[in-house]
């Protein structure tokens, strides 16, 4: 009896397939079951393998080739906590590069946040000199911006030279998902079409929400890859799309755990990602990028 063929591969969509290589946990959403589920409600065919290990890593990719299945569109990276597995990453882009030579490469290079570092220290030299310059888009938070580029961060203009860096690096996408800058958080993307051409460059003020959140980045990535691809040469209106679901999103989670007394202040807040699936399938463009002047 024949078997019968992978319909996502026998019948490409407008979408494409992503594999997505990041942490998991058992309880709540962050990491990969803050990504899948949303990038699944855009469209996409999500592969996700339990891994702990960088061998164990390759023996999956090796089980993917042998059954006809390592023809990915998209790669989505998030928490890697290690030199030798962030190593091990670097051989699957290469390797699902050689059966697609077209994969998007979307890295979250995940380090820190708010002048914290959560990984070893020499995972930051890996992260720059062979990470960036394999990625198709990055979307670091301000903190991952400044450890890549060298640049202290205190004004739009900053925001804009350290993509502009990340670009003669190597990603053409760059989005600095959250920018604090004078009591203001900002959404910094730049787009460089031609290399060596001036990057198209925007900004979008996103509204503080008075509470923290788990999880939050990596859906914030899933979905710039979600819409990114859907409009391919219109980086501000993907990014407007992700920013006003995830704000969405938040505004529920808030709403929900204020309706069952709890201060939503005192504590990190899991998300409602499965409650909030018609804001990620069809969210209302409530957040607008503004363009930079050259």
């Amino acid at each position: 009896m024949a078997r019968p063929p992978i319909l996502s591969l026998a019948l490409p969509s407008e979408t494409g397939r992503v594999l997505s290589i990041q942490s998991h946990t058992v309880q709540g959403y962050v990491g990969n079951k803050s990504a899948v589920f949303p990038l699944q409600l855009l469209g996409y065919p999500t592969f996700k393998g339990q891994v702990l290990n960088g061998q164990e890593l390759l023996d999956l990719i090796e089980g993917l080739a042998e059954n006809d299945l390592l023809y990915y569109t998209h790669l989505l990276t998030g928490y890697i906590g290690s030199i030798s597995f962030l190593d091990v990453v670097l051989q699957v882009v290469e390797r699902l590069r050689s059966v697609n030579p077209g994969l998007v490469y979307v890295c979250d290079p995940v380090m820190g946040d708010e002048g914290k570092l959560y990984v070893p220290h020499n995972l930051v030299s890996v992260y720059r000199e062979k990470v960036v310059p394999v990625a198709s888009m990055l979307t670091p938070n301000q903190f991952e911006v400044e450890l890549l580029t060298g640049v202290s961060i205190t004004s739009e203009s900053d925001g804009r030279e350290a993509c502009n860096i990340l670009h003669a690096a190597g990603p053409s996408k760059v989005v600095i998902t959250s920018l604090n800058i004078t009591d203001k958080l900002l959404l910094i993307g730049s787009h460089q079409k031609v290399k060596g051409q001036p990057p198209k460059q925007f900004k979008i003020v996103i509204s503080k929400i008075p509470a923290y959140f788990t999880g939050t980045g990596d859906l914030m990535t899933a979905l710039l890859l979600g819409w990114s691809n859907k409009y391919p040469d219109n980086l501000e209106k993907a990014s407007e799309l992700a920013v006003s679901s995830l704000q969405a999103l938040l505004r529920r989670t808030l709403a929900d755990y204020k309706a069952a007394g709890f201060d939503p202040q005192s504590s990190s807040l899991e998300i409602r990602l499965i409650q909030s699936q018609d804001d990620i399938r069809n969210p209302e463009a409530k957040f607008k990028a503004e363009s930079f002047n050259h």
